[in-house]
Order: structure tokens, then C-alpha cells, then sequence
């Protein structure tokens, strides 16, 4: 977890994710490096971070070596920004300073350039005497110093003119050299990389990666982003490990008799649960039952659907005597719906934990897991990201109901991925064939947490709600789809021979 330093010694970027993701800022008075490609937003965050300073009541200079005026008020405008509390220079002014006499001399015309240029740099931070000051970009002064090593010796002297000045400054580099430039990075106390990705569909994908930071603790690894009217939104990554409290362990109930006989008694608070089973046995109508049985105890309920409209799911739960449009209007459930195109893993995660810490959320319920693996870059993400937010929310003494819709209708069913191991509790539901007649069947596969019924109960979904008959004793191979029947009582508890 990041160090906690005093506020006196860091420097608030205004963007609170960053913020929390460097333990409370940039240390102050040192110079850092922000890289990326264009369109990632560094200029959005450069602005961010003089705006703050500006509120603070810190003086910020932006110094723009390939934008204008113009354009750099213009993207203020588009986030509701006014740049009148902060100084701006750009190089179209700079270049009247330039322009001087045109002596001879034995230097390279561009070292002559670069030099002047450099000064001039310098002698408006020593006019404005700013307290937060932004270089954008570096590949201006790349391209005038021609070489590597007169680039360097730049960048030095830029470091040495601030060193001792009570200043922060951010040097941004469009890394339009191509390669990451380790000389530059070397020199900057800290390094922050942006990047932006191109699913095949959807959204582009944005993160930031902190690379770099001198004698700071902070959290490592990619964090996503979006960039909204107001700026940058930063989702630190969740980590489990950082997020305990001291909760009550007992079983929640479903209200419903044979459904908690099954589950042994019901669900046990902080404990991540998968209702699994082909389209249509029933697994969001169950995923309802839990959260109507919640919303009445006045326990707040966060449902996440991803494979249905929120109009629908109101609609359906009506038409089973499961009414939970007075709760939603009540704030006891709150339903969101989620296109996988437009959300990033880690804005979904980040949304979750902040519904738990601070509006008090005790049950989610994401419907479905096959919907949230569409909102991935790829699979093989899919299973940390799930176990680090399953983690946190058990250490959270949450329920957590995940959907998970398998391939197929009866028999052999398959999965896109096998997240089981992930669940404490796994409630299987299955089609089968009794006489002609399509029925569903319900299971408990696993639970972790205690002991549950290893019977097979046949559930019926229609007007009333959920309906779970007794043990099917007197049938074999319910899960294949075609069972036989061996005598005893069958399916409706009649007792019938062999």
C-alpha cells in the first residue's frame, strides 16, 4: 500500500486516483517525466495539475513548445476549465525573443538556437517564479539538440537550474523518437507512463503506469483511465490485501424453505457464490430471490447486469410476484446496467469497491460473468481480476453473486472459462426430460463454508416466484438432461414402481 506522507511534503495532482495511487501526491520541488503516445492525455493531466495548484493558491506556468495559446484554451473549454489563473508561454512568443542579430560564429547554427531558446525558458520561469511549472513537449528540444548527448546535457541543465527552487515540473514527452528514452528517465526523479490500447471493438483502452518514483512507496502496475468533460478519471487498481474489517459470519437466508435446505442453511456473508446453468433455468431469477430477501432487511443490494435491460429485469420480476422496482426506488437495490464496449475492467472494479466503502453496499450481484469477461482485453486477465476483487469483497463481510451462463441446453455443458475454483458456493442448475415434459433441476456442487445438501431438487420459475420440490430420490441421471426413473416417489412425490 502506498506510504502515507505529510501533506506539506507532496505536491496533489488533481486527479484523485493518481493521488492515491502515489500515496498523496508527487513529492514536491523535483522534476518528473510524463510519457506516452499522442491522444493519451498528458496535456488533460498537465492541466489538471496547475488547475489544483491554482485552487491551493500556487502559481503554475505552462510552458507549450508544439500547441498554442489557442489550442490549449480550447481544450480547457472542453473540460469546463478556465487556464486565467495560469501563465502560459508559447513558442511563437519565444521566437520574437530570438530574433536577434545574425552573427557569425564557429557553433552549429542549432546549438545556437537551442541555447537561445533554453534562456529564454528560463528567464520566464525567473519572471513568473512559478510553483508548478509544465514543459510540453520534450521533442522540440529533442529535435534542436540534433544529438543524444547535447539533448542531455539540456535536459541537465534543466535539472540544475531548478534544483533549489521551490518549483515542480512536469517535462512531457510524445515519444515521437520512437523508443523509450531511458536517459531522460534516468535523470527524472519520477517517470509516469500513459498508454492507450485499440480493442477490435469497442472503446479505445487507456492506462497509467507509475515507473518511477525516488524514495517513494507508491502502487505499482497499470491503473485505467478515462479522460470525461473535467478531465482525467484514474482507477487505482484493487488490491485485496489492503482492505480488511472485522464483520459478523452467519448464514443468509433466502426466505425460501427447500432452497436453504440445500444451501445448508443459505449463503454465508463474505463468501463469493456462482449460479451457473445453460440460458433460461433460472439463475437471474434466483440472483432476484437473494436480493429481494436483502432489500427487506434493509441491507443495500448493487445489481450489475450486463445481458439485459434494466426495463426487463423490472418487467420479469413483476410478471414472478418478485417485484423489485419498490426497492429500486427505495435505494435498496440499485441496478446498473453495463455495456462491456464502453467500461474497462478497472473502472467496473473501482465502481464496485467504492459502492461498498462508501454507500454500504452488502450484496453484488453481476449478471453475468460472461459479460464482464467481454469487457477484458483478453481472457487471461480475467481470472486475477476476479480474485482480487472477490478477495476484497469477502474481507468485506459482502455476498457476492456472480452469474455465470453456460454453452448448450442439456448434457454436456461447457463454459468459456472455468472460474469455479473462484466461488466459495457453486449452485448448478441443469434442463431435464420427465415424460415428455422440459423440467429444471438445481444442485449444490461446492461450498467452502459449511455443509449443504447433496440432493437433487427439481425448481419450477413462474407466477409466484421460485418453487424447489423435494430430493429427486427416485431418479438417475437428472444432470445428463435424460434421466431414468428407479422406482419410489418421482419428480411430484408420488410413489410409483420401477
Amino acid at each position: 500500500m502506498p506510504t502515507k506522507v505529510k501533506p506539506a511534503s507532496r505536491c496533489a495532482t488533481g486527479t484523485e486516483g493518481l493521488d492515491d495511487i502515489l500515496g498523496g501526491g508527487l513529492p514536491k520541488n523535483r522534476i518528473y517525466l510524463i510519457q506516452g503516445d499522442p491522444g493519451v492525455g498528458k496535456t488533460t493531466l498537465a492541466m489538471q495539475f496547475l488547475l489544483e495548484g491554482a485552487r491551493l493558491g500556487e502559481s503554475g506556468l505552462y510552458i507549450t513548445l508544439s500547441e498554442t495559446k489557442e489550442e490549449l484554451e480550447s481544450v480547457a473549454e472542453s473540460h469546463g476549465w478556465k487556464l486565467n489563473r495560469i501563465h502560459l508561454f508559447e513558442l511563437s512568443a519565444m521566437e520574437e525573443k530570438l530574433q536577434g542579430e545574425t552573427e557569425t560564429t564557429f557553433f552549429h547554427p542549432s546549438e545556437v538556437e537551442l541555447n537561445r531558446t533554453t534562456r529564454a525558458l528560463l528567464d520566464e520561469v525567473e519572471r513568473v517564479k512559478p510553483s508548478r511549472v509544465v514543459f510540453d513537449s520534450l521533442s522540440e528540444l529533442r529535435m534542436l539538440a540534433e544529438t543524444p548527448l547535447r539533448y542531455r546535457r539540456q535536459i541537465l541543465q534543466l535539472k540544475q537550474f531548478f534544483a533549489g527552487r521551490a518549483c515542480t515540473v512536469l517535462l512531457l514527452d510524445d515519444r515521437s523518437a520512437g523508443a523509450r528514452d531511458l536517459q531522460i528517465e534516468s535523470i527524472a526523479h519520477g517517470v509516469v507512463g500513459l498508454q492507450r490500447s485499440s480493442p477490435d471493438y469497442g472503446i479505445s483502452r487507456r492506462q497509467i503506469n507509475v515507473q518511477k518514483i525516488r524514495g517513494v512507496k507508491y502502487r505499482e502496475g497499470n491503473h485505467d483511465l478515462v479522460i470525461r468533460r473535467g478531465g482525467l478519471v484514474i482507477f487505482p487498481r484493487l488490491v485485496a490485501a489492503e482492505h480488511h474489517i472485522n464483520f459478523k459470519r452467519e448464514i443468509f437466508s433466502s426466505g425460501n424453505k427447500e432452497l436453504d435446505a440445500l444451501l445448508g442453511g443459505g449463503l454465508d456473508r463474505g463468501t463469493g457464490n456462482m449460479f451457473m446453468g445453460p440460458p433460461g433455468t433460472g439463475k437471474s431469477t434466483l440472483a432476484v430471490k437473494f436480493a429481494i430477501a436483502a432489500a427487506k432487511r434493509r441491507e443495500r443490494v448493487l445489481f450489475y447486469i450486463f445481458d439485459e435491460t434494466k426495463g426487463n429485469l423490472v418487467a420479469r420480476s413483476k410478471a414472478l410476484d418478485m417485484d423489485i422496482e419498490p426497492y429500486i426506488k427505495n435505494g435498496m437495490i440499485q441496478v446498473e446496467q453495463v455495456d462491456p464496449a464502453e467500461i474497462s475492467p478497472g473502472e467496473l472494479a473501482y465502481k464496485i469497491s467504492q459502492s461498498v466503502i462508501k454507500d454500504g453496499a452488502r450484496m453484488i450481484i453481476v449478471d453475468s460473468i460472461n459479460g464482464y469477461l467481454n469487457a477484458m482485453p483478453g481472457e487471461r486477465y480475467l481470472n486475477l481480476q476476479l480474485h482480487e476483487l472477490l478477495g476484497f469483497l469477502n474481507q468485506q463481510g459482502v455476498i457476492t453473486i456472480m452469474v455465470l451462463a453456460q454453452q448448450g441446453l442439456m448434457g454436456n455443458m461447457q463454459s468459456a472459462v472455468d472460474l469455479t475454483y473462484l466461488a466459495d458456493t457453486v449452485v448448478l442448475l441443469r434442463y431435464f426430460e420427465a415424460r415428455g415434459v422440459l423440467k429444471q433441476a438445481l444442485s449444490i456442487v461446492k461450498k467452502r463454508t459449511g455443509n449443504h445438501e447433496r440432493t437433487i431438487r427439481e425448481i419450477s420459475i413462474g407466477k409466484g416466484g421460485v418453487q424447489v420440490s423435494e430430493p429427486l430420490t427416485g431418479m438417475q441421471g437428472v444432470l445428463t438432461g435424460v434421466p431414468s426413473f428407479l422406482g419410489g416417489k418421482d419428480e411430484k412425490g408420488v410413489e410409483r414402481p420401477k
